[in-house]
């Protein structure tokens, strides 16, 4: 009889344990799914601030491009209208007050120290002299 009772609290307590297995996977389960979905999120916001970053980047070049058309096209503006109109008194001309403060827009890309896309005289097949070829020397 001791061993019905034994094999019964066995099978009680198997049942017992495999019902808080279950629900033990389940809340596992559900933190793996939300382990999964936050590193989905924190790796869409790390995409998105470095597009973000990239977009801000773009935007400063093209307005430090525009701020250097602008002062170009007003220090044009400026020399000419005194090249133009020698004997205009300084104060119908609007760029007068300007005129003395221009500081000359500075180049960002030399085009002397340009790499060409050509080479100087023939090449190859074209050119006059034949090449030289060395042979090598037996030792």
């Amino acid at each position: 009889m001791a061993w019905i009772y034994a094999l019964l609290i066995f099978a009680a307590g198997a049942i017992v344990g495999a019902f808080a297995a279950r629900l033990g996977n389940k809340s596992l389960k559900q933190q793996k799914e939300l382990k999964k979905d936050l590193d989905k999120s924190k790796y869409e916001l790390e995409q998105y601030r470095q597009e973000l970053v990239d977009h801000f980047a773009c935007s400063s070049e093209l307005l430090d491009n525009i701020a250097k058309d602008y002062s170009k096209l007003y220090e044009h503006m400026a020399k000419t209208s005194t090249e133009l109109m020698p004997n205009l008194p300084d104060q119908d001309n609007p760029f007068a007050r300007r005129i003395s403060t221009l500081e000359p827009v500075a180049e960002t890309g030399n085009v002397q120290n340009q790499p060409r896309d050509y080479a100087n005289g023939a090449t190859g097949l074209l050119r006059d002299e034949p090449e030289k070829v060395e042979e090598p020397k037996a030792s």
